[in-house]
């Protein structure tokens, strides 16, 4: 079917051909494709028609000149970019099937079906820690002894690379297992470079851009950076939509904690070289949101700092940072890391709480019965824990969280088990009572007494205070929260349930499945590594969905390329930017992307078809991918594109197009 669709207009005009009943009729179709912008199909017949001397090959013309033969190169041919877009988005799963660990088991109720995956076993690892003492003085102060006075297994096993040499590396490792100092390491290895010989450092010669994907945690790592950083006179500044920096303040700040779109804009502008130009090391954070709606633009930075590295012979080290997934050695070839020293892979096991995991697949499809049926599984969830672990409870809405407390809490005093959830002395009542009355919030009001609190964006910060507090001491047994908890706050619990999987999307009109990144956040609150041998992570969703969060969580679901739908905006910056200016060097750039990498490495799922079979470096389907996205942007008047000669250069309208982070279909409708 695949192969239909991508030839359907080759079929659609060969059997026109095929049918016409004289010369005059096929003259006239022939002239039809020829208007119809479908001259490659024309250059087709042409030769398969065949010649005195008994034709051409359909591939390419030769041309004989005495000794030598000139290859007359295959023209380019539109493809519609549309169709080879992915339009499920991260939600995008090319593997049909999912291999669960061993000793997992399924159990059937009677509104939804459940699948065990026990926690795996810690990894049987005896090799030697290293110790903060191992590094040089000036570089200890950047690990405060009162919280470590070793790296632990994974940070020991990166540290030759990270901090004794300059590779790209790839850090492939689950939720909390210390990523953060791995990225510290490579950040003391460029501070190395730049240090002096009196122990100051050189600050005015280097820059350091780490990327984080949400604000929350761009703010996050600034605090712990700034922290850490400000005994080496390091200045660590957020830059992001919310804070915008002069460029005095830039080229004061060492340390630039942004968002992978800020620095897309940053760094399409030829205006900002002066710092751009002096960047040494680029940590990419979660660079496994390749595979998310955003992916594109962490293509787009990396390609272009490739790019870069390339052309203008400047060192800069990319660290990527991501969780566990299947394809890490793509990922590994797209950042132009080293295998044999840059590439690191840990599995779920190197978790510093390894996790249990349970997928309640509801059976139901009417939506109320369904509702129902996902509380009732949340009830019999919270009844294993009672009295034995915490559980804080993930719902995807403000109004959800009261409401799935409220009645958690109402069928608890229904069955007579509430005594289960509440601490047996006097004063631990006497405390949420107390509280309760100090809170302005009527529902957490109603709920603080019998041991349920409730955390969302819309309570006040004295109110999300106090719930986070009495979760923490152990009054509150039960926590119902929205997603913030998981981005803002490190409240940890044995047990982390995810209440239903789909959320409103207001950019889209509609509902959505939960991303992997939000399901591996959420779930990186269960376990806390002091006091449990091991964590649980329960996930309730649809049963049609089990199977995508099952590969998500078993690290079993593929990296794939989204840039496919961003082709045309993506390729549109780089012609602003003024790093390209032909067919040929939109070939070379789209050879950097992670898009290229995969579509060699998996050509069946990019549609790479038979007829760039004897293309190894897939040089034409490259040309047709970049001559399409060009022919959309001349038609769109974001660019002049000289199809004849290859050439292409910007127009206002592409600049602005670039320069404001709007795409081309915006700006066509803007300028009708």
């Amino acid at each position: 079917v695949r192969l239909l669709i991508t030839n359907r207009q080759t079929i659609l005009w060969g059997t026109r051909l095929s049918k016409a009943d004289n010369s005059d009729e096929r003259q006239a179709i022939l002239k039809e494709l020829e208007s119809n912008d479908l001259k490659h199909l024309l250059d087709e017949y042409e030769e398969s028609d065949g010649t005195e001397n008994g034709g051409v090959t359909k591939r390419r013309k030769v041309v004989s000149t005495g000794d030598e033969q000139i290859s007359a190169i295959r023209k380019p041919k539109i493809v519609n970019l549309d169709d080879l877009t992915f339009d499920q988005g991260s939600h995008l799963m090319t593997t049909t099937k999912v291999n669960l660990p061993k000793d997992s088991f399924k159990r059937t109720k009677k509104a939804y079906e459940e699948i065990h995956i026990p926690a795996p076993a810690k990894p049987l690892d005896d090799s030697e820690l290293v110790s903060i003492s191992t590094l040089p003085p000036w570089a200890r102060q950047a690990f405060p002894s009162a919280e470590t006075s070793t790296l632990n297994r994974i940070q020991s096993k990166v540290f030759p690379t990270a901090f004794n040499d300059d590779s790209n590396i790839l850090l492939c490792a689950p939720t909390g297992a210390g990523k953060t100092n791995v990225a510290m390491l490579t950040i003391l290895r460029t501070l190395c470079h730049f240090r002096r010989d009196d122990g100051s450092f050189d600050l005015s010669n280097f820059k350091i851009v780490y990327i984080a994907p949400l604000k929350a945690l761009v703010q996050e790592q600034v605090r712990e950076f700034s922290r850490r950083l400000e005994v080496f006179g390091i200045t660590v500044e957020e830059l992001t939509g919310d804070s915008n920096l002069t460029k005095q303040q830039i080229s004061e700040t060492q340390i630039l904690v942004t968002t992978p779109e800020k620095w897309d804009v940053i760094t399409r502008k030829n205006s900002d070289t002066s710092y751009t130009n002096l960047v040494s090391l680029l940590i990419i954070d979660e660079i496994h949101l390749l595979h998310d709606e955003r992916g594109p633009v962490l293509e787009s930075i990396t390609a272009r700092t490739l790019r870069n590295v390339e052309y203008s012979g400047r060192d800069v080290r990319l660290v990527g940072l991501s969780a566990t997934l299947p394809n890490y050695k793509d990922v590994a070839k797209f950042l132009r890391v080293d295998e044999s020293k840059g590439l690191f892979f840990f599995d779920a096991s190197y978790r510093p709480c390894p996790l249990a995991q349970q997928f309640i697949g509801i059976t139901e499809k009417n939506s109320l019965k369904k509702t129902i049926a996902m509380n009732e599984a949340c009830y019999d969830k919270i009844l294993e824990a009672a009295g034995k672990h915490q559980v804080i409870i993930f719902v995807h809405s403000r109004k959800d969280t009261f409401r799935t407390a409220k009645w958690l809490r109402d069928k608890l005093l229904e069955e007579d088990k509430l005594n289960l959830f509440l601490r047996s002395d006097s004063a631990s009542i006497e405390i949420l009572r107390q509280e309760s009355e100090k809170v302005k919030d009527t529902g957490l009001a109603d709920l603080l007494p019998t041991g349920f609190a409730i955390h969302h964006a819309g309570l006040s910060r004295e109110d999300r205070s106090a719930s986070e507090d009495l979760f923490a001491e152990g009054y509150a047994q039960i926590l119902v929260s929205s997603a913030t908890l998981a981005w803002g706050v490190n409240l940890p619990a044995h047990t982390v349930i995810i209440k239903g999987t789909e959320v409103y999307a207001p950019d889209k009109g509609d509902w959505t499945q939960l991303s992997p990144q939000d399901i591996l956040q959420m779930l990186g609150r269960a376990g806390r590594p002091r006091y449990d041998e091991s964590g649980e992570g329960i996930i309730i969703t649809s049963q049609s969905e089990i199977q995508y969060y099952l590969a998500v969580l078993n690290q079993q679901l593929p990296i794939e390329s989204q840039l496919m739908g961003k082709l045309a905006d993506n390729l549109n910056a780089e012609i602003t930017l003024g790093t390209v200016k032909s067919l040929q060097e939109g070939v070379e750039w789209l050879g950097y992307t992670y898009l290229y990498v995969r579509m060699l490495k998996s050509p069946d799922i990019y549609r790479v078809g038979p007829e760039y079979k004897d293309d190894a470096a897939l040089e034409w389907k490259r040309a047709d991918l970049i001559h399409s996205a060009l022919t959309v942007l001349h038609q769109n008047n974001l660019v002049i594109y000289d199809s004849v000669r290859g050439t292409v250069q910007s127009t206002e309208l592409g600049r602005i197009s670039s320069h404001y982070y709007i795409s081309y279909e915006s700006m066509s409708f803007y300028n009708k």
